[in-house]
């Protein structure tokens, strides 16, 4: 268990001689920590779903990790859940970037390791944002529909017909303008626009923040809640591509609000369990498109007998590879090892017995975090065997996606094995 609580000088962007805000630093299997509290910054940390502040009187709260990291800052605190075995920053954004786009390459974002989250994560926007915008701004062709007294493109016939009927002008056209306003220059406005609102940012990287978000001037600001377009990498937007990951990963995962007069708060809040069953299933069925069949992520199989849909038990395994339409292997993904506090040996080894007979497959592949020994247990009075197969997320990215490549590998020469023991 490891907890720190410290205070330093800062203000709502860190300037000299302003309110100390006081840093309480938690690892994500800490049993918590007793600090003094005042009831706005309780209710945004209950808020955010980083921890839980439970009042004990006198203005003394209990703080305690609730199964995920990221930070939280108000303008009096700053508490920050760090991952187990001290998972850098670079680490968890390449996770991250990695579940969400499969071509996504281990070194196309480098994150800043400072000695806090927000530090860090303001210097590395900043840096790939200056490096994305140092040949100027990307521009690229953007559809535009429009109500025009001209043909400008093609018309839209059947939208003419439905708005305007029996109008010769206007015309509803539609055509394509070579702009800046694009998504990838909105997305990055957004991102720059974010951090720049974070309380504790450094004068000087808030001011760097800031001139290149002037930059994006011309650039259509989004909407808070509004879901992030949709871009693609490309040879035109390479470049870009680090900061766009990054910033992705900003404004999906925190968020920054204004209080009273120059008060503010921030979040950046990331459950780790679904980042790493995320990426596990996607390296995975990237390693397994070596091999004959098909993968399928979150695969629905039925563990019981049952005439109504009522009494139907449905087990759903991380990971089910399928050959010529019949599960072969079975995967599960989970962050908490069976070292951890709170985490059950038994209750996953329960699991994989489950998808097993569910599945009617000989062998169950228990993926976690961690640097020991791969594992074969053997079920008693069955034919089963679960395989823990550790994922060592402290080394550097090619390595991680080498051992997912070793895992795929492996399993397959098991349904090799297996093939051959049956005939």
């Amino acid at each position: 268990m490891r907890a720190s609580s410290q205070q330093r000088p800062a203000g709502r962007y860190g300037a000299p001689g302003s309110r100390a805000v006081r840093r309480v630093v938690l690892d994500e299997l800490s049993g918590g920590v007793v600090e003094r509290l005042d009831p706005a910054s309780a209710a945004f940390l209950n808020g955010s779903g980083l921890a839980r502040a439970s009042p004990m009187g006198m203005g003394l709260y209990r703080i305690e990790p609730v199964g995920k990291v990221g930070s939280v800052r108000t303008p009096t605190v700053q508490l920050e859940v760090r991952p187990k075995d001290r998972l850098g920053l670079d680490r968890l954004l390449f996770l991250l970037g990695y579940a969400g786009d499969q071509g996504f390459r281990g070194d196309s974002v480098a994150a800043v390791e400072e000695a806090d989250l927000w530090s860090a994560l303001a210097e590395s926007m900043a840096q790939l944002a200056d490096r994305a915008l140092s040949r100027g701004v990307l521009q690229g062709y953007l559809t535009v529909d429009e109500a025009l007294r001209t043909v400008k493109g093609r018309i839209r016939i059947s939208d003419q017909i439905s708005r305007r009927p029996g109008m010769l002008v206007p015309l509803e056209v539609s055509y394509d303008e070579y702009t800046e306003d694009i998504a990838e220059n909105r997305i990055l406005r957004a991102a720059l626009e974010r951090m720049s609102q974070v309380p504790g940012v450094r004068p000087e990287v808030l001011s760097r923040l800031r001139q290149l978000k002037g930059k994006l001037g011309a650039v259509t600001r989004l909407q808070s809640g509004a879901p992030l377009p949709v871009w693609r990498a490309s040879r035109m937007n390479t470049r870009y591509q680090g900061a766009l990951r990054l910033a992705e990963a900003i404004l999906r995962h925190s968020s920054a609000e204004a209080g009273d007069g120059t008060q503010q708060s921030a979040s950046f809040v990331v459950d780790m369990s679904i980042v790493f069953e995320d990426f596990v299933g996607t390296a995975l069925r990237e390693a397994m498109a070596a091999y004959p069949g098909e993968m399928r992520l979150r695969y629905n199989a039925l563990l019981n007998e049952a005439v109504r849909d009522s009494d139907r038990i449905v087990v759903q395994p991380g990971a089910v590879h399928l050959l010529g339409g019949r599960p072969v292997m079975v995967y599960d993904a989970r962050y908490q090892a069976a070292a951890d506090a709170g985490a059950s040996l038994s209750g996953d080894h329960y699991r994989m017995l489950a998808y097993c007979t569910s599945l009617r497959v000989p062998t169950a592949w228990l993926v976690y975090p961690g640097a020991g020994e791969i594992k074969l247990r053997r079920i008693l009075n069955t034919d089963i065997d679960v395989v823990e197969f550790p994922l060592d997320l402290s080394r550097p990215p090619s390595e991680i996606l080498a051992s997912v490549a070793d895992l795929a590998q492996q399993s397959w020469g098991e349904v090799v094995r297996q093939a051959t023991i049956s005939r």
